[in-house]
């Protein structure tokens, strides 16, 4: 049953799976268009409502919900049918749509609300947003939907005509034509009451309507009615299909781009010559010598031994809460193996911004198929801690499958919790938390069990020498080691912290990201430094007989989730300060929670297993009894 539940959800989801450009909807000349409403979206405060929690018109056969995804329910969008009707290539104006029953004092303090947290209406026209361009210093600007009203002095002003302009290519057939664009200027207009009061939806208003988006005219009172009407002309275009959506994806930043991937390249140029000469210089030329001399000048050299060399009896011995770290590297594999094939496959074009949700689908598939990925490498590596032994595979499973989900689970409960107190259309249906959970348990769990039995059966990695019974006392050191491993931080953040700005303002400032490929080279790149930072550190403890590496090794690239979480705060002071209310900071802070920990699980598990790699190398290269 489940199983069904899934395929239908991705099926589903294949509504809006498209690249632009695939699948070209055709209309004839007189052939009717239908715009939908999607939720009414603010900055200010990131939580949405529904299009209709506010008193405007109501389509004649009743709201109705469109086909929704999972990724569109989770991110909060909710989309249904609108009272605004077209037909292709017939151009009209003074269109009236209705006039709304007398504001009553809830509804006139909701919508002075709304419109002090410059609360934004979303259109849809055949898969494209509704876009507005407005005139700033010489430069077009463009923005997504159009305010709800504005306030000047003491006054409150609402949109309620507004203007299309639908752009349109007519291709071979003169009467067939597809729409490439869907503009909007909402204007306020002050209607005549009295000669509407028997005009009915979709009649010619009585009388000549003048929008000036410069001027505002309809100011919202107590008590009094409020009447909506709009226009529409249609506009030929050059812009072919494929193109359609360049309007929206233009984001100014390619240089900034590659700016920031020229700052990564040197990053890691400098941190692979640190490797290289820890390698080539010190690892290298220490193995080689040994190797060279006789059994004789062995035993007199064991009696000399420094550095490294000394912690080979403690090198691989058990560390605290071995259990809790090979989970944690399980989790860590299967949420760096969905960043992979996701950001691919978005990379390539099948998750377009076009297809609204999907990304979100995507990763939540992607990451419940990797469930296998993550039993097999934390049983495999608990098996490998514990010599062989099968003990306890079930139990490492078991957390493996519910560690990061539960953390999650709690955090958007809680999160929802304030997104239901508030009636936002962000808050998870109950029934899709339902569904959630249903999916947790029934798909991932039990293919996260199955990794753990094949990585119960698969034969543990042999340690290449043995460990003492008595650990070895590590000598004091001169500064404290974790400082060091805290500080390692710094250098993976360097390569992202561009990248950050461009994928916080996404999420939170209503950007269309598009730029998967950076996204994708700027990831190679993370693992990359990651990697080294691990490898270098490890190594370095190594040398002053600190042979308690495997939880440093991990932090050592995993404490960069600490700057993230730094530079989240950062941005919510200098580039969110219009945020307003202790509820949207609250559900910033819980979301920012959220990916840094996802973010410290990849890059501490990309470490570790790079320095468990380097440490097995170091030490098979040499046998000392």
């Amino acid at each position: 049953m489940i199983w069904v539940l899934v395929i239908c959800l991705i099926f589903e989801s294949g509504n809006g799976f498209y690249l632009p450009g695939s699948y070209p909807h055709k209309y004839a000349i007189g052939d009717s268009l239908s715009v939908k409403v999607n939720s009414l979206t603010s900055i200010d405060t990131e939580m949405p409502f529904s299009y209709y929690s506010l008193p405007f018109c109501k389509p004649p056969e009743g709201v109705k919900d469109s086909a929704e995804n999972l990724g569109e329910l989770l991110m909060g969008d909710r989309i249904e049918n609108s009272p605004y009707r077209f037909k292709m290539y017939t151009n009209e104006t003074e269109i009236f749509l209705c006039k709304s029953s007398p504001l009553s004092a809830d509804e006139f303090k909701l919508m002075k609300k709304r419109i002090d947290e410059m609360y934004q209406v979303n259109l849809i026209l055949d898969n494209l947003p509704a876009i507005r361009y407005t005139k700033k210093d010489n430069f077009m600007l463009r923005w997504t939907g159009y305010p709800v009203g504005i306030k000047v002095q003491d006054a409150y002003y609402v949109f309620n005509h507004l203007k299309f302009n639908v752009l349109v290519h007519k291709y071979e057939d003169n009467n067939v034509a597809r729409v490439m664009g869907f503009e909007v200027i909402p204007c306020s207009v002050q209607h005549d009451l009295n000669a509407i009061k028997d005009t009915k939806i979709y009649d010619k208003y009585p009388g000549k309507i003048n929008c000036d988006p410069t001027t505002v005219s309809m100011a919202i009172k107590e008590s009094q009615p409020v009447a909506f009407s709009y226009e529409v002309s249609f506009v030929e275009s050059d812009i072919k299909w494929p193109s359609r959506w360049d309007a929206y994806l233009k984001m100014e930043g390619a240089k900034v781009h590659w700016f920031s991937i020229l700052n990564s390249l040197m990053v890691i140029t400098f941190l692979a010559g640190i490797v290289l000469v820890i390698f080539l210089r010190t690892v290298r030329r220490d193995l080689t010598r040994y190797e060279e001399l006789d059994k004789e000048a062995q035993a007199q050299m064991n009696e000399e031994l420094s550095g490294w060399k000394l912690v080979v009896g403690d090198v691989f011995r058990a560390p605290s809460h071995s259990s809790l770290l090979c989970v944690m590297v399980g989790d860590g594999v299967q949420l760096l193996g969905m960043g992979v094939v996701t950001i691919m496959f978005a990379a390539l074009g099948f998750m377009s911004p076009a297809s609204r949700g999907t990304l979100l689908t995507g990763m939540v598939f992607f990451y419940m198929i990797l469930g296998i990925a993550a039993g097999y490498v934390a049983v495999r590596l608990w098996r490998t801690i514990g010599c062989g032994d099968h003990a306890g595979w079930v139990s490492v499973s078991w957390k493996a499958a519910c560690f990061f989900p539960g953390i999650a689970f709690m955090i958007l409960t809680i999160l929802n919790f304030l997104l239901w107190g508030s009636h936002s259309t962000g808050a998870i249906p109950f029934s899709l938390f339902v569904i959630l959970i249903l999916l947790w348990f029934c798909i991932s769990v039990p293919l996260t069990l199955i990794g753990g039995y094949f990585g119960a059966k698969a034969p543990h990695i042999e340690y290449p020498v043995r460990t003492n019974q008595i650990p070895r006392e590590i000598p004091p050191q001169k500064y404290p080691s974790w400082l060091l491993v805290l500080g390692a931080g710094t250098l993976p953040f360097g390569t992202l912290f561009i990248e950050l700005f461009f994928i916080m303002s996404s999420i939170w400032m209503g950007r269309v990201y598009y730029v998967f490929g950076f996204l994708f080279i700027v990831l190679i790149l993370l693992v990359v430094v990651c990697a080294e930072v691990s490898l270098v550190l490890t190594y370095m403890h190594l040398c002053v007989e600190d042979w308690k590496w495997w939880w440093k090794s991990f932090f050592a690239s995993g404490s960069v989730a600490i700057y993230i979480f730094l530079y989240s705060i950062n941005y919510l002071i200098f580039d969110l300060k219009s945020l307003s209310g202790p509820v949207s900071a609250t559900l910033y802070l819980g979301y920012s929670l959220f990916m840094v920990l996802a973010i410290m699980l990849v890059t501490g598990t990309v470490g570790f297993l790079s320095s468990f790699w380097f440490v097995h190398y170091l030490f098979s290269s040499v046998k000392l009894d």
